[in-house]
Order: C-alpha cells, then sequence, then structure tokens
C-alpha cells in the first residue's frame, strides 16, 4: 500500500494530570513506522506538568489543548472535531501501542474491508499497575456478537472507526460516565457487524483506570443496561444478570473481609478455573 492510498488514521488521546505516563504513549505513536497518522491531545487543564509535556511534544502532536472538560467522552468529543483520519482510535495518557509496526500492519487489513464496514478490533495486552504483561484481550466478532448485546467485551483501546460511524450516528453520549464507548458501539452493532483483525496486538492498556475501579462496577453494569434500554433491548439477558451477580458478591466480601483478601481470594478462584491472576496485579 503506497503512501499516497493509504487511510490516514487519527489517534485521539484523553488526558488528566498524565505526565507519568504520557510520554510513552506520544512515543508510540511517534515511532509508528506508519507515515500516515496524526496525534491529537486534549487535555483536561492538567496542573502536573502535562502542560509543558504537550509544548515538549509539540512537533509529533498535529493538534492540543489544554482545558476544563467534562469527562472523557467530551474530551474525544473535542478531539473529533479535529480528526481528519478515515480511521479514528482513541487513547487514553496510561495507553500505548504495542510495537512499532501496529499501524502498518492494521491499515493492510483496514485498506481491504468495505465501505459498510465501520469498526475493526484487535486483542489489546492488559498490563498491570506496575507495567507487568498481564494477558491479552479480544476474541473473534462471530464468537462474541451475541454476548456484546449484553456485555462490553470489545476493548475500546483496540477499535478503529470509520469516520462514516460518526457521520451517520454522532458522536460520544457525553451523558455516560463510564459505558459511553459502548453505546456509541452499540449503535452500529446491535444490526451490523464488526471485523476483527487477526494475530496482532494493538495496545497496551494499564490497569486501574476509572471502569476498574470497585466502586465504579455497579455504575458501569447500570450504564451499560442503559444503552442496552436505549437501543431496543429492554430486558436483561442472563450473561448481564450473571455479570451483576458476580459484582455484588464481589462487593459484599469487600465489605466483609476487606480488599486485599477479596482480591487474593478472587485470584484463587481464577487460578482454579485456569485463568490467569488479575485482580491482585491491578
Amino acid at each position: 500500500m503506497s503512501h499516497e492510498t493509504a487511510p490516514l488514521i487519527s489517534i485521539i488521546v484523553a488526558v488528566f494530570n498524565g505526565v507519568k505516563t504520557l510520554q510513552q504513549c506520544i512515543d508510540s505513536v511517534a515511532m509508528q513506522t506508519y507515515p500516515n497518522k496524526e496525534l491529537i491531545i486534549i487535555d483536561g487543564g492538567s496542573n502536573d506538568g502535562t502542560v509543558d509535556l504537550l509544548k515538549t511534544n509539540q512537533e509529533q502532536i498535529r493538534y492540543w489543548i489544554s482545558e476544563p472538560d467534562l469527562g472523557i467522552y467530551n474530551a474525544w468529543n473535542k478531539g473529533l472535531t479535529q480528526a481528519q483520519g478515515e480511521w479514528i482510535c482513541f487513547l487514553g495518557a496510561d495507553d500505548f501501542f504495542w510495537d512499532l509496526k501496529v499501524l502498518e500492519r492494521i491499515s493492510t487489513q483496514l485498506g481491504k474491508l468495505p465501505a459498510s464496514t465501520h469498526i475493526a478490533y484487535g486483542q489489546i495486552m492488559l498490563i498491570s499497575t506496575d507495567g507487568e504483561n498481564l494477558y491479552s484481550v479480544g476474541e473473534p466478532w462471530q464468537k462474541i456478537k451475541e454476548r456484546f448485546k449484553q456485555v462490553m467485551c470489545i476493548n475500546h483501546q483496540g477499535v478503529m472507526h470509520r469516520r462514516g460511524l460518526f457521520e451517520q450516528y454522532g458522536k460520544f453520549d457525553e451523558s455516560f460516565h463510564i459505558t459511553g464507548d459502548y453505546e456509541l458501539l452499540l449503535r452500529e452493532l446491535k444490526t451490523s457487524d464488526a471485523f476483527f483483525i487477526p494475530d496482532i496486538i494493538i495496545v497496551a492498556m494499564r490497569q486501574g483506570g476509572l471502569s476498574s475501579k470497585p466502586a465504579n462496577t455497579l455504575l458501569t453494569m447500570r450504564e451499560l443496561r442503559r444503552a442496552q434500554r436505549m437501543h431496543g433491548l429492554p430486558l436483561p439477558g442472563w450473561i448481564w444478570l450473571m455479570a451483576m451477580a458476580r459484582v455484588y458478591i464481589r462487593l459484599l466480601l469487600w465489605n466483609l473481609i476487606g480488599e486485599q483478601a477479596t482480591r487474593k481470594l478472587i485470584d484463587f478462584g481464577r487460578r482454579m478455573t485456569g485463568r490467569p491472576s488479575y485482580w491482585t496485579k491491578t
């Protein structure tokens, strides 16, 4: 694929007081071997040195702004007004591209997709708070297609959105605090298909963000249901009900035996069922 025919990919990063991790995010974009890309960073008015970092890296950033915002979806919507790419992805300051050829490799796949395909995604690697690689997540669309209507089983950091998605459906709904990305994807995927890009990890995602905090798990589940009701799914499915039950059990244990003991107990159960530890590492 020549530079002239390669699609422009816009990377929109939302950050607030992210000076500790933002440089790695910027470097992972700037060092991509794929040339037809642009980086847009929307800062929420940081006071920890993030703005100085943005000024230092401004040659690598096509557009940046620092001003108070109304949350991550408001920030991403600001970025959308500046994005010029045919494909758009959204990152947080804690995220970074997994290797230097990610965009080069996925651009080949994106270039083959019909115009009617608005969403493509790959795997992401979960990273612990101390930088340890935990495990990769992301499954083929046909395997998760029905599950997606009940829970968020596509990691948004690994998603490429065609510009036409926003032209057809508009921007993120800023009334959501945690699952606005799910609601956006559900607009399209309740009736259409996504494309799974095989054999590639797109992004590394540090754990500890807004949606992974225990205090926010109930809000996450409630927002999932609100999004589903908005899109013609009035009754919860059994997958959502089971997930909600696990949330209540986890929060009950949190109150009875404490956070650390609960994390150890949950990870013991994960290991007993052949899954890697997660809760004691985040």
